[in-house]
């Protein structure tokens, strides 16, 4: 099986570039236009591997695309290509317009095109995973779960981009027959993150000993993935996934920001000695139209195809915490670059 894997240098991407990798039987294509958070350190275990391949370019690029599709001839994409931060959306919208829904229309008319010239045998083979997110839900109150059936109300920029490519997906399918499948993920965590995210920044700043940034009072609640175990659920989708449908993928595990703040801070304390890290917390303006609560619903993932996470918050978060410790030339390299842990995404007037 071949598969090209859209944003396979980010976070979510690169952890599937190398779960893929791990199948002898799999080739994969890593398309990738490499922005700031997208990182070819990730993907120095597989970069010599035969069955691997990158190639550096944009999704927006109509006649790129096409090209890369007629030369590679797929059985599957992957779409992880995507701006990502909440943050950098406030800030900038417009270029999550344009990677986010353009390009993904852009991605979806090559891919259309590609798949019917296929045989039979290759058409009926051909999937077109599309990976989105949870908050296109918009914001949950102190009860209740986002299910596949939830009405969409997309609250930043950002989600309402992604809510935007969703919808592009399933009307490819419905209009076109083109077989898709969505899937829509929690927060993810996990090594190879880019520090501009709550985790890996809390690390970094409380490894450095400087204060820790917490939005409000720390009272929004998310639902934490371990990033392999998202790959995998991706992995899963993508070989038992039933064309046409929609499957959530949650870590069941609610955490308040403050929690896992200080979650974080009990393990710096055990692994780096010190005065307690905590004293570092420092609670700050909080993001503008801040959603209050994401929970994920995964019962069709887990009934349906039979995954679930091997990793619970407190096992992946201490993996995470020592990764970064142990990691610490791959961060440096990160922040040596335009982004330094400054805040991002406040609205002025």
């Amino acid at each position: 099986m071949k598969v090209i894997v859209t944003g396979g240098a980010g976070f979510i991407g690169s952890a599937v570039v190398r779960a893929l990798m791990a199948d002898p039987g799999v080739q994969v294509v890593n398309l990738d236009k490499l922005t700031y958070a997208g990182n070819l350190e990730s993907l120095a275990s597989v970069a010599g591997n035969p069955r691997y391949r990158f190639v550096q370019l944009d999704i927006c690029d109509a006649a790129g695309v096409a090209a890369l599709l007629a030369a590679e001839k797929p059985d599957a994409i992957m779409h992880l290509a995507a701006e990502s931060h909440v943050d950098r959306s406030i800030d900038g919208p417009a270029a999550f317009v344009q990677t986010n829904m353009v390009g993904t229309s852009v991605l979806l008319e090559a891919a259309l095109a590609y798949w019917r010239g296929l045989d039979a045998a290759a058409k009926a083979r051909f999937r077109f995973h599309h990976v989105s997110t949870d908050e296109v839900y918009g914001s949950l109150g102190p009860t209740g779960l986002f299910r596949e059936d939830s009405a969409y109300a997309p609250n930043s920029p950002y989600s309402a981009s992604k809510a935007g490519a969703d919808h592009l997906v399933r009307a490819w399918h419905h209009t076109y027959d083109f077989p898709v499948l969505i899937t829509n993920c929690s927060n993810n965590y996990g090594p190879y993150h880019f520090p501009e995210k709550l985790i890996p920044l809390t690390i970094v700043r409380g490894f450095k000993r400087q204060s820790m940034p917490v939005y409000g009072v720390g009272e929004n609640i998310r639902d934490w993935l371990y990033v392999e175990d998202h790959a995998r659920a991706l992995i899963t989708v993508l070989r038992q996934g039933q064309v046409g449908e929609v499957y959530n993928i949650g870590g069941n595990a609610e955490r308040r920001n403050i929690d896992v703040v200080r979650g974080i801070c009990g393990l710096l304390d055990t692994m780096l000695g010190g005065a307690p890290h905590a004293e570092l917390i420092t609670f700050v303006t909080d993001r503008p139209g801040h959603d209050q609560r994401y929970a994920i619903d995964s019962t069709k993932i887990r009934g349906a195809l039979g995954w679930k996470p091997q990793e619970n918050f407190e096992s992946g978060l201490e993996k995470t915490v020592r990764w970064y410790l142990d990691n610490k030339g791959w961060w440096e390299r990160v922040l040596s670059g335009a982004y330094r842990t400054e805040r991002l995404g406040l609205v002025t007037a």
